[in-house]
């Protein structure tokens, strides 16, 4: 029997739906479903593509080529020949067992060049005629670390030698991420030769140490074992072939790294090789340790051929009447606002008048107008939210205004430097430990010191969970207390005088009006400067008024060539994120030192919020930050020499061990404004005692009525988000009454804001010593 045949029930037919002419936008996109059509390059007419033969494509590829082959001549041409400049390499141990000194003659055998005169510490050049250039090893002993730091700053190639048998310790670990932080140039792993290492074993180790330092430098592709000939002529070669990579911020900057240098008369004479960038002898010099100094002149310093009639040196260039000065800081002239005394006629006729005679009477039919007395180091702006009082009121706020003024500055300094002051304690006797003998702490010393340690711990939990809170004095007035403090109605848009009550810090910086055409003008005189010595020329630099002890240590010194303006102090803003792997706490104004660019400074910044986007906002007043937290990028505030373009920072902060210093942050310069306001926020509570639907009566804010009448114009907030004014003052003991904009519950807080601008301390320049000199550690307190 045959069975009937079916279709598949699937089986349907569609229709193409209907395409109106008038279809609309959306219409369309909905059709679309997000789907754009592309069109074939090929398919395009008039297309380089579509016309392009194979031989076309063919020659475009070879001139591509020839292209990328003519740069990397021109790039590798200053290293190139007899006479080119030799290439730096920076030879960095991580580990103690490791001598920089081995692995140098490791990488040399593979050319049979004897390593005889290859010092442990220091320059030693090696001819690598195989490659035809020339290599300049700079060894750095283990545990140096700033030594290390400006060894990277100048080298063309980094080799980070690693131990078969020994960890990478912390202090290999901080400097990685230090050195990864202030930018690295072209970086060559190697694996120590050790005896005891088979060879079975040695590819399970070269795997683990690849994935260790992959961490730190990605671009790792290998580590080179210094056990095999191939691996060291290969080590070899990436060290002699191609183009080094470019370091970012020593883009346009010019830098010697001293081959011999020689002391006589205050004058350091540094020969070596100009790199980077043109060297200006009408620009300043930056030695590390030491700080910035003049050029006296700039002459050749060819190297003597054997066989050959030497050349005599001649003067390359000398500084003109555009030279830079080594002023860096502005005089206050104090003379200026200088208070003269009254002659005696005029005290005479003071005290012959009465008091109430320099006030004019009102006219008839106008309101007499108030006199109100401002109180001592407040000026008309800041007393604008201040109520007017009664005569009398005002009469004694005047007669004590200094004295509770020098109250409410010491309270505040109290607070702010407490922790500060026994951190401090604590270093001071750490150097005293460095210079005479350790000295053992009895049991109640100890104790102080462990629970002032947590103290400071448990305020930093505090002031995360409650940020800005503080308790209001008992025993001194709140008006006292917070007079240099003001209320505002909105933190981002309230204005706000950026030149109102500056310290006197702000009359020795300096100001740019406009700081990136500035800087736009100084590089494009910086290529125009016509007294220069050029990349790759061997020079003799004469640097005026050095002291003799740049000679007497075992580094190379180096010359690092500062733009225009570089040397001038202003206010400087960096952003900054904490170092994930350090859980000290880092609080405003703790002493750190400050790497930024061939500098190293001492410093006590201040933390204030990263706006969004890293704009200004409507009034450029910032949130000053107590604590560096973790997971955040804040703005660190600090003085200090300006530095042009995104310049990398390093944070440390010092510790027993001189060389091994804690990595606290990193960040970058953000740019140098001395109108950005960082303002310091402290928070008033009060409890709710009674709550009537909107108003509520308030008490433990304040502990007196004159501190109510005072503060009654700044508005109040609640944590639950109500906003409200004071009424009225209630009784003798602070109690208010509130009014707020809804209904409030006895469970919230009622909330004063109120803020004051705070400055971070001058600068000064660190030096790599043991024990602390007195003035830093007075500069310190």
């Amino acid at each position: 029997m045959v069975e009937a045949h079916h279709h598949r029930p699937t089986l349907k037919q569609q229709n193409k739906p209907f395409k109106s002419k008038h279809a609309t936008k959306s219409s369309l996109k909905e059709a679309a479903k997000g789907k754009v059509p592309r069109e074939s390059p090929k398919a395009s007419p008039g297309s380089k593509a579509a016309a392009q033969t194979r031989l076309n494509r063919r020659n475009n590829a070879k001139q591509a080529q020839t292209l990328k082959r003519n740069a990397l001549v021109s790039a590798t041409r200053l290293f190139n020949g007899v006479d080119g400049a030799p290439r730096i390499v920076a030879v960095i141990p991580l580990t103690e067992d490791i001598s920089p000194r081995s692995a140098v003659s490791c990488l040399a055998e593979a050319l049979d060049v004897p390593t005889d005169d290859c010092p442990d510490q220091g320059i030693w050049k090696m001819r690598a005629d195989r490659f035809k250039t020339s290599l300049q090893f700079l060894s750095v002993p283990y545990k140096q670390m700033y030594a290390a730091l400006d060894a990277c700053k100048v080298a063309d190639y980094v080799v980070f030698v690693l131990s078969s048998t020994v960890e990478v310790t912390s202090w290999g670990d901080t400097l990685l991420r230090t050195l990864q932080a202030q930018g690295l140039p072209d970086v060559v792993t190697l694996l120590a030769p050790n005896d005891n290492l088979d060879a079975k074993s040695r590819a399970g180790v070269l795997k683990s140490l690849l994935s260790f330092i992959q961490y730190f430098v990605p671009s790792q592709t290998r580590v080179f074992d210094m056990h095999t000939a191939a691996d060291r002529l290969n080590a070899l070669r990436s060290l002699a072939e191609g183009k080094p990579a470019d370091v970012r911020w020593r883009e346009g900057r010019a830098w010697v790294l001293g081959e011999s240098t020689e002391w006589e008369d205050g004058v350091l004479k540094v020969t070596g090789v100009v790199r980077g960038a043109p060297l200006a002898a009408n620009r300043l010099v930056h030695i590390p340790n030491y700080g910035d100094f003049q050029m006296t002149k700039i002459m050749s310093a060819p190297i003597p051929k054997t066989g050959k009639m030497e050349v005599e040196p001649v003067v390359l260039c000398e500084p003109n009447d555009d030279a830079d000065s080594l002023v860096s800081s502005n005089d206050p002239d104090d003379m200026a606002n200088e208070q003269t005394w009254p002659t005696e006629e005029e005290m005479q006729g003071s005290v012959s008048a009465p008091a109430e005679s320099s006030i004019p009477d009102a006219k008839e039919g106008t309101t007499p107008k108030v006199v109100r007395r401002i109180p001592k180091g407040m000026s008309e702006y800041q007393a604008a939210w201040i109520i007017d009082e009664d005569e009398e009121e005002d009469g004694d706020e005047a007669g004590s205004g200094g004295e509770d003024e020098e109250m409410g500055d010491v309270q505040e300094e109290e607070e702010e430097m407490q922790d500060l002051v026994v951190e401090e304690d604590q270093e001071m006797e750490t150097d005293s430990r460095r210079s005479v003998a350790f000295q053992d702490l009895d049991n109640e010393e100890e104790a102080k010191q462990l629970e002032t340690w947590r103290n400071r711990k448990r305020e930093e939990e505090d002031d995360l969970m409650f940020p800005d809170e503080i308790d209001t004095p008992k025993d001194i007035p709140a008006k006292t207390r917070f007079q240099r403090f003001r209320g505002m109605r909105s933190f981002r848009t309230s204005p706000w005088d950026p030149f109102e009550n500056l310290p006197r810090d702000y009359a020795r910086i300096f100001q740019f009006e406009d700081f990136k055409r500035t800087e736009r003008g100084v590089r494009r005189r910086a290529n125009e400067e016509p007294v220069i010595a050029e990349p790759g020329t061997r020079v003799t630099v004469y640097v005026r008024d050095v002291p003799q002890e740049a000679t007497a240590t075992a580094n190379p010194v180096v010359l690092f060539a500062l733009l225009q303006h570089e040397h001038k102090v202003s206010v400087l803003n960096f952003t900054v994120q904490r170092n994930t792997e350090y859980d000290g706490s880092v609080r405003s104004k703790d002493p750190l030192i400050l790497c930024v660019g061939p500098r190293r400074l001492r410093v006590n910044p201040i933390y204030s919020q990263h706006t969004r986007g890293g704009g200004k906002g409507a009034n450029n007043v910032h949130k000053f930050e107590r604590y560096l937290r973790h997971g955040a990028t804040s703005v660190a505030t600090t003085y200090g020499p300006v530095a042009f373009g995104k310049q990398p920072s390093v944070w440390l902060r010092e510790t027993d061990d001189p060389q091994a210093p804690h990595l606290v942050a990193t960040g970058t310069f953000l740019n140098p404004d001395t109108t950005r306001i960082v303002a310091k926020r402290v928070v008033l509570t009060g409890h709710p005692f009674k709550v009537h639907k909107k108003t509520a009566t308030v008490r433990y804010m304040f502990f007196n009525a004159e501190d109510v009448l005072y503060f009654k114009p700044i508005q109040l907030h609640t944590k639950h988000g109500r906003t409200g004014h004071i009424r009225e003052s209630l009784g003798t003991h602070g109690y208010l009454k509130a009014h707020f904009d809804g209904p409030i519950n006895q469970m919230d807080t009622v909330c004063m804001s109120l803020y004051k601008r705070v400055f971070p301390k001058w600068a000064q320049l660190w030096k790599e010593e043991g024990p602390r000199s007195s003035e830093n550690m007075a500069m310190e307190e």
